[in-house]
Formats: structure tokens, C-alpha cells, sequence
């Protein structure tokens, strides 16, 4: 376990101090995430601030350092017969806790587990001017004003440098099953979210190459009883599958192709783009490969009552996240100002503006 904090802060100061920009990395697996980083801006790296400050397997609370790998994260959960069931990905060996919450990344099981941002329930951060705050707790209780824990989700880092969070954990469930049949994209969303708004113990709905997959876990007599009811197959290697959906490895994610993410209305019909789709969380998140138009690609997620972001590849230095209205823009330059006054953490990295 090491506790970086001290350097941090300092770091911070003498970044402020000197108009220096921060580039703040973990793990440094999810570079490919975002606006290109600043080249001018130094790094604040907290791959060294790791370890598990508490755990209460009783209480399903755990609090880890930002740095901490994931995968020591569920080698220790998993001891406990214990696991995060936002089934973070991971797109290596280094991917930290700060890094997934920083990216608000979750797993296939994200509709019914929620997601990392559900799970927090306290962080501590560095703030631009070098302070150690903390907000939060271990409690799942939240009070009036801002949740600044949950706020950090998908903040890429733009609000301070997250050190340390706790976060609900939850047992890993008795039994596990996936059926598998084939279905054309045009029949598989009103199936999927037929199925999803069932009193089922489903833990997953995916389509891809023609075929779509569910997910029962839970008690293995509900979900044996469940699985007699459904149709499809029963998967023989369904737990590779859903692995490599939630770590990115299956193959629809190999390849240069720009790939873009879609998260909209579950019944929403897809948006109309040739080329190959994945859809996943019962059709609420939409995964598609290929070149395409920025503005003309938000209009078809708007329309399918969502967002768009190119997820990895493309020029990523435009825009990558969906357009925000003037309003939005001007809660989160504020927002910005309020934790970072002078604009030192990842300057650009999200939107240009911020």
C-alpha cells in the first residue's frame, strides 16, 4: 500500500504556482479516451497511490485508493465470495478504480446493477488549489446540494484528482446462465426489452453477429426455471462471451474503424448507418464501427432520445463528446471554476471549452 497524497498535493501546488497544466493518469489504459491530451501539460500520475484503505464484507463497503488496479480489486472481492457488479472494463492488467470512475465505465450488467456512478458513495479529491477534500461517506445516504462523488463520473479528471472512493460491493451471484439464438437486428430490440421488463433474474441482453444473448444469474432455481420458459440455447462458454463484451476483446471491437457509442432510448429503433452494430444493455447503449459525420451522427441519437460519443478512434482532437446545449455549458464551466479556478487538470480533455 502506498500513500501518494502528500506528493500529490505538492505537485499540485507547484503546478499552480508556476501556470503549469496537469495531465492526471492512472493506469494509463485509457489514453484512447477523450480529446488528445494537452503535449504541454505535465504528468500527475497516481499509478502509485494504491491499496484497500478499509473493507467490510459484512457491510458490502469497500474503500481503495484511485490507483489501485482493478484487478487487485476483484482478486480480494472475490476471496469474500464478493465482486462489483457494475462489471467494470478493463483494457489491461494497470486499469485503476480513479480511471473507471473518472471514464464512468460499466459492464453488460449496467441496466440492472447500475452503473460505478451508482455504486460510489464517498471520494476524496485534490482540488485545483491543492486541497484534500472529502465527500461523502459509507453510508448510501445522501443529503441536499450537489453529489459531488457521483459528479466525478465521467468527469475525466476535469474537476481534480480523485485519491480515494468508497463504493458499495455485492456478493457474486449463486448461479449463472446464457441462452443464445439467432435474430435480425430489425426483431431484437422489442425481444430484448420484452425480456428486460420480465420479473426475471436477467443480468445481460446483447445482439451481435446475427444472434442475441441473455443472461440469467441469481438463484439457480430461478434461473433454471427462467431458462425452461425462455427459448434459445443454452451457452456452454457464455461467461467468456460476456467477459469479452465487458472487457472490449470480443472481435467486433478489433480494428482501426472509428468506433462510436450510442446511448439512447432502449426502444428507440437503431439509427440508420451501413456497417456493423453491437447493441448491448437490452438496447439502451449501441456500439457502431465506421466513418461518419459528427453532426449528422448526434441528430440520429437526439432522434433515438440520446447522445453519441466517438468512443475510440477517429481525430479526436474535435469534438468527441455529444454537443452541449448553452446551459449545460455554462453549469460546467462553472463547476470547473468552482474546483479548478485556474484550469490546470486535463485542459480540453473532455470538451474543448472546459
Amino acid at each position: 500500500m502506498a500513500d501518494d497524497s502528500e506528493a500529490l498535493k505538492k505537485q499540485i501546488l507547484n503546478a499552480r504556482k508556476k501556470h503549469q497544466k496537469l495531465n492526471i493518469v492512472g493506469g494509463g489504459t485509457k489514453g484512447f479516451m477523450g480529446r488528445t491530451a494537452d503535449s504541454d501539460a505535465e504528468a500527475l500520475s497516481l499509478a502509485e497511490h494504491t491499496g484497500i484503505v478499509e473493507y467490510h464484507p459484512v457491510e458490502l463497503i469497500m474503500t481503495a485508493r484511485a490507483g489501485t488496479p482493478i484487478s487487485v480489486i476483484e482478486t480480494i472481492l472475490a476471496e469474500e465470495g464478493q465482486c462489483l457488479h457494475f462489471e467494470p472494463p478493463r483494457f489491461g492488467d494497470a486499469s485503476t478504480l480513479g480511471g473507471t470512475l473518472a471514464c464512468n465505465l460499466s459492464g453488460p450488467a449496467r441496466p440492472w446493477s447500475g452503473s460505478v456512478r451508482d455504486q460510489v458513495l464517498g471520494i476524496r479529491l485534490l482540488n485545483g488549489k491543492g486541497e484534500h477534500l472529502r465527500f461523502g461517506g459509507q453510508v448510501m445516504k445522501n443529503v441536499a446540494g450537489y453529489d459531488v462523488s457521483r459528479l466525478q463520473a465521467g468527469a475525466m479528471g476535469t474537476l481534480g484528482a480523485i485519491t480515494e472512493i468508497s463504493l458499495k460491493v455485492m456478493p457474486i451471484p449463486a448461479s449463472s446462465m446464457t441462452l443464445v439464438e439467432e435474430m435480425p437486428i430489425e426483431d431484437v430490440i422489442r425481444y430484448m426489452n420484452q425480456r428486460a421488463g420480465e420479473s426475471k433474474p436477467i443480468t445481460g441482453a446483447a445482439w451481435v453477429d446475427g444472434k442475441v444473448y441473455l443472461r440469467l444469474s441469481g438463484a439457480k432455481s430461478a434461473v433454471e426455471a427462467t431458462a425452461e420458459k425462455w427459448t434459445g440455447e443454452v451457452m456452454e462458454q457464455g461467461e467468456e462471451f460476456w467477459q469479452q463484451l465487458q472487457h472490449m476483446q470480443h472481435d467486433f471491437f478489433a480494428g482501426d474503424e472509428p468506433l462510436w457509442r450510442f446511448s439512447v432510448g432502449s426502444t428507440a429503433a437503431n439509427p440508420e448507418l451501413d456497417g456493423p452494430w453491437l447493441i448491448d444493455w437490452a438496447g439502451s447503449q449501441r456500439w457502431y464501427r465506421g466513418e461518419a459525420d459528427m453532426a449528422q451522427i448526434e441528430t440520429m441519437a437526439q432522434r433515438a432520445g440520446g447522445q453519441v460519443s466517438l468512443f475510440r478512434g477517429g481525430d479526436r482532437s474535435d469534438e468527441v463528446m455529444h454537443h452541449q446545449p448553452q446551459a449545460l455549458q455554462t453549469i460546467q464551466k462553472r463547476l470547473k471554476e468552482s474546483f479548478d479556478p485556474d484550469g490546470i487538470f486535463n485542459p480540453g480533455r473532455l470538451y474543448s471549452w472546459l
